[in-house]
């Protein structure tokens, strides 16, 4: 009934110097992906933009790098080392806002390269585990090409795309990447995640995204009630939840009843638990990341992520000085979006120290650190060591509390620190009845 190329012939669609949109995270095409980078001697100036990709793509390759400029809207792992050479860059906006930049034609979309499940009998197919930023790349591309998989799963939601809206058709049967962090957990993961989880509320709406941290967030939810998901991305540790109706959205203003998310990453169980699920909706970014819709659910509890947290509640989650690691994302969207929900709670929850014992909290970010979470926007900000809520709070109040939950070793050199900064000619500082429990610095 439908007529299938094969990806080679598909991609020679591309020309030099135009603009490619990669569909992302477990929807990354990577058959076409390579098909296109396997023409890297006949192409120039090929621009790409994408969001997370995941899967089998070498995009540093020094051959294929000299033809493709990989402009980054959110820095992965495998785009990483191209991001930040002279082949490539990054694009800080926040998650919600990406889908503007092709719908308003500030970034025309030349070719979207996407991955779809079959179409059904009436002609439609899913864009299945990533509607993300890709419902407005396919809405507004010149030219679509997709690369047709039994294995992507059918979600509810916005991602429903007519063959007729699809120039090409390419066939393929090949597994979804997955990511699993349900064995990757740490003593220090575990208290994070049993720090955080005290912080949820019965009937909160709940936003967190993949990791050993939200992993073992999530594994200490089984004593709470009537939970609701509003968020950016899901991954498996929700699905247990949601089948024992813990997660049941009872209380959400925005689709009652159901799960919202823009995006899912996790293993087939995950692919397979949403499959035709009507119980989960995946949506078009701009929507689920809109801070109006946010704030309308009640409770919203946002936990995010963090490089480090300077000592004023500066928070740089998307860069290690320089190197651009990862992207803003939305985590602003959801910072924010909790603050205005009634009786919300934005988090960001970190180690508090790296892999190489240095402290995530810090007198300074590092030179050239960008901020995602301003000192105006931050709240709460969990530990190993504990749990601190900044809003209110003066510098220095500020200051004293994220050193009671930095690493011991790390608390004596913060503390003269906090001294230097401040220079008071009296030791001690103002403490309000809320703050009994820090202490002054001398």
């Amino acid at each position: 009934m439908y007529t299938y190329q094969t990806a080679e012939d598909a991609v020679k669609v591309i020309k030099s110097g135009d603009r490619v949109f990669l569909h992302g995270s477990a929807a990354t095409p990577t058959v076409l992906i390579k098909a296109m980078q396997a023409r890297y001697r006949e192409l120039k100036n090929v621009e790409l933009v994408s969001i997370t990709n995941l899967g089998d793509n070498n995009f540093n390759e020094p051959v294929v790098r000299e033809s493709f400029f990989f402009n980054a809207l959110f820095v992965s792992a495998n785009t990483r080392a191209v991001a930040n050479s002279s082949y490539g860059d990054y694009v800080p906006l926040f998650l919600s806002q990406i889908p503007g930049l092709f719908r308003n034609r500030i970034f025309p979309i030349d070719v979207a390269l996407i991955q779809v499940s079959p179409p059904d009998a009436h002609g439609y197919c899913s864009l299945g585990t990533s509607v993300d930023i890709a419902l407005a790349a396919v809405e507004t591309a010149a030219f679509v090409i997709a690369q047709v998989n039994n294995r992507m799963p059918r979600t509810a939601g916005d991602g429903f795309v007519h063959v007729s809206k699809i120039n090409t058709l390419v066939k393929c049967d090949t597994e979804l990447p997955e990511l699993d962090y349900s064995s990757a957990a740490s003593v220090i993961s575990e208290k994070i995640g049993q720090n955080v989880a005290s912080l949820v509320e019965d009937g909160a709406t709940l936003q967190l995204g993949i990791g050993s941290i939200p992993d073992q967030v999530l594994k200490n939810l089984y004593g709470h009630k009537d939970l609701g998901l509003h968020t950016e991305m899901m991954s498996d540790g929700v699905i247990d939840l949601i089948e024992k109706s813990i997660i049941n959205n009872r209380f959400k203003k925005n689709s009652p009843g159901q799960s919202v998310t823009s995006f899912l990453t996790g293993t087939r169980r995950l692919y397979d638990f949403v499959d035709d699920n009507p119980s989960i909706k995946v949506m078009d970014i701009s929507y689920v990341n809109d801070i109006s819709v946010i704030r309308q659910n009640p409770k919203v509890t946002a936990i995010n992520s963090a490089i480090e947290v300077d000592l004023t509640g500066q928070v740089c989650a998307d860069s290690i000085g320089t190197y651009q690691y990862s992207g803003i994302g939305g985590q602003m969207d959801f910072m924010q979006g909790a603050a205005l929900s009634e009786r919300g709670k934005p988090i960001i929850a970190l180690p508090s120290i790296t892999s190489k014992g240095l402290s995530r909290i810090v007198p300074f970010l590092k030179e050239g650190a960008g901020v995602v979470t301003t000192r105006g926007h931050i709240h709460w900000v969990v530990t190993e060591y504990g749990m601190v809520n900044l809003y209110g709070k003066n510098l220095r109040q500020r200051a004293m509390a994220l050193q009671s939950i930095a690493h011991p070793q790390h608390r004596e050199y913060l503390d003269r620190m906090i001294a230097k900064r401040f220079r008071h000619e009296q030791p001690g500082v103002y403490i309000s009845k809320s703050d009994t429990a820090i202490q002054p610095v001398y």
